[in-house]
């Protein structure tokens, strides 16, 4: 090891951290530091209550316990770095390699410290001073032999999040293909979703609702305590035999052996964990040396095909631009051509790709583990109100996507300011690029609620209106949030982009304050019942009234809003390219 080079490689770290802290000043710098410090308090006072449980909580307790402990803790750990994976492997690494590759260093060395610096998740710095601490209490109650839960358990966070590590290089490998990158971060993302909620669409959906059969039989006189539940015991005999060959749950079958007396199975358990990642950063290493040498797999062979003859190539032509020259009806030809070109470039951008896979997916099973369940009993003066809430709720996972309209456009929306195109034209084609999107996500969801409730006219059209109102106010308030809290989107990959602090807090706020946004879209609905509450003429359809009107009014005040927010995009202008062009460092 050379120790000259890594120690400028350190001073090269803590340098670029020390920049980012400069430059952060503010807000940032201030939410920066409570983060920090909130997760120093959160670690200690894991450690602490690890310790605590571990001296006085199973002191005299029995092995099976024990193991059901860190059963717990094992599982509860997994869960957690489950959740944050997608966000691990969306971090970029601490230090570029590819910017080293001409130097004479040794890369295995900056390739160490990346892997040390990816340890800095939510998720282990809860976990580990919790198993520490546990591990710290039960050797102080029960003897020093449970110390070997420490380096066990080091193992086992080693072992995943080298194997995370892994994963990381092996996808920035098989993305290094544009062809393929795509497709790859649109499955990542779903993948992820569908099977974070897998149990949610099992228990909820798939899974018959049968009543237990046991419940009219049994006495009433028996009390419930004393019920017997052999097949949660079942499970678990099952599951005992089973992890000595599913690695992570070495942890708490080594926690029982150690109670019972056996040191053998945790010292193997630990040298074992420390062996599979050690392979799985291995593999990570070979990985990233063949991307950064251009060794993967991500060039492809360019078919060599003779020339097309004139005519094809003019019909090809004029097909690949027939999109573009689309004119929409009652749209100025700028505005219209302004919105062609946005929704066709979003189209081909993965980032967003997957703002749309995600805000489709979401809906549809929150929606559906609660609409499709066997035993749903809604009232009819409830329907209304779902369908409402559907309509809103499809655009609410949209709020990001409206609220940041021009970072998607990084160097493009150079283009935007020198063209002569009016602003308010601009604003249009923005908002009616968005429109697709909007208007069919929230066609879907309103479809699958009047399928599954049975809707009736009176309550569809209606819930059409209101969709309208929502979607005008979302890009009237999306319009005044791109251009006051506007941010870079990294373009095509899973490198995360440093928002400022001013734009995260506006952004987290328009998420909390989006309900009481959309408050006037539910009063055609809530005056429709008060009305059949009171008991007055059923004929007199209050819903679909008050919805027209509502749409009409907020299409005057969209119309009306367009002059000045031009006028302030215009004041505005340098400012919004200085932050969507500029890299953050």
């Amino acid at each position: 090891m050379n120790w000259s080079q890594l120690k400028t490689i350190l001073w090269l770290r803590w340098r670029l951290t020390r920049n980012q802290w400069t430059r952060s000043q503010g807000l940032a710098a201030v939410l920066a530091a409570i983060i920090a410090a909130s997760a120093l308090v959160l670690g200690g006072a894991c450690f602490v209550g690890g310790l605590l449980a571990g001296i006085f909580g199973l002191a005299q307790a029995q092995p099976v316990v024990v193991w059901g402990v860190w059963l717990g803790v094992t599982l509860a750990f997994l869960l957690s770095w489950l959740i944050g994976l997608l966000q691990e492997l969306q971090r970029s690494e601490s230090i570029d390699l590819q910017r080293l590759m001409h130097l004479p260093v040794g890369l295995g060395q900056m390739f160490v410290i990346n892997y040390l610096a990816s340890h800095l998740a939510f998720s282990i710095l809860v976990a580990v001073p919790a198993m520490m601490g546990l591990a710290l209490g039960l050797a102080i109650s029960r003897g020093p032999a449970m110390l070997l839960l420490a380096p066990l358990a080091l193992g086992m966070v080693s072992m995943i999040t080298a194997w995370t590590y892994c994963l990381r290089g092996w996808l920035a490998g098989l993305m290094s293909n544009p062809r393929r990158r795509r497709s790859v971060i649109m499955a990542i993302v779903l993948g992820f979703i569908l099977l974070g909620q897998a149990p949610n669409l099992y228990f909820n959906v798939f899974r018959p609702s049968n009543p237990p059969a046991t419940a009219a039989t049994s006495p009433p006189t028996q009390p419930r305590r004393n019920t017997p539940r052999p097949g949660g015991q079942a499970k678990l005999d099952q599951l005992r035999p089973l992890q000595k060959f599913i690695p992570p749950l070495w942890l708490p079958l080594g926690a029982q052996e150690l109670a019972e007396g056996h040191a053998l199975p945790a010292l193997l358990g630990a040298l074992g964990c420390f062996a599979i990642g050690a392979l799985g950063l291995r593999l990570a290493y070979l990985g990233t040396l063949r991307l950064y040498r251009g060794e993967s797999g991500g060039r492809t062979k360019v078919p060599t095909q003779s020339a097309p003859s004139p005519t094809p190539a003019s019909a090809l032509g004029k097909a690949r631009t027939r999109f573009l020259e689309l004119r929409l009806p009652g749209v100025p030809e700028q505005g219209a051509a302004l919105a062609l070109a946005t929704f066709r470039s979003w189209l081909r951008a993965p980032e967003v790709k997957v703002a749309w896979g995600a805000s489709i997916l979401v809906p549809l099973i929150v929606g559906s583990s609660i609409l499709f369940r066997a035993n749903l009993k809604l009232p009819e003066a409830a329907k209304p109100f779902i369908a409402t809430g559907a309509v809103v709720f499809s655009i609410f996972m949209l709020v990001q996507f409206f609220g940041n309209q021009f970072g998607f456009d990084r160097d493009g929306f150079r283009a935007l300011i020198l063209s002569p195109a009016d602003r308010r034209h601009i604003l249009l084609g923005k908002n009616l690029a968005c429109l697709p999107v909007g208007a069919g996500f929230g066609l879907v969801l309103l479809l699958l609620v009047s399928l599954r409730l049975h809707l009736s006219p009176l309550v569809f059209i209606p819930a059409l209106f209101q969709l309208a109102a929502v979607l005008l106010l979302a890009g009237l308030g999306g319009n005044l949030l791109s251009i006051l809290v506007p941010y870079r989107v990294q373009q095509g990959t899973l490198k995360p982009t440093k928002m400022p602090g001013l734009a995260m807090l506006v952004l987290m706020l328009c998420h909390m304050l989006f309900p009481l946004a959309m408050v006037p879209v539910f009063v055609p609905p809530l005056a429709d019942f008060l009305w059949q509450a009171a008991g007055w003429p059923n004929a007199v359809p209050v819903n679909l009234i008050l919805s027209v009107t509502l749409a009409a009014l907020v299409s005057l005040g969209y119309w009306q809003a367009l002059g000045p927010l031009a006028r302030l995009l215009q004041r505005r202008e340098t400012r919004i390219l200085a932050v969507v062009t500029v890299e953050v460092e």
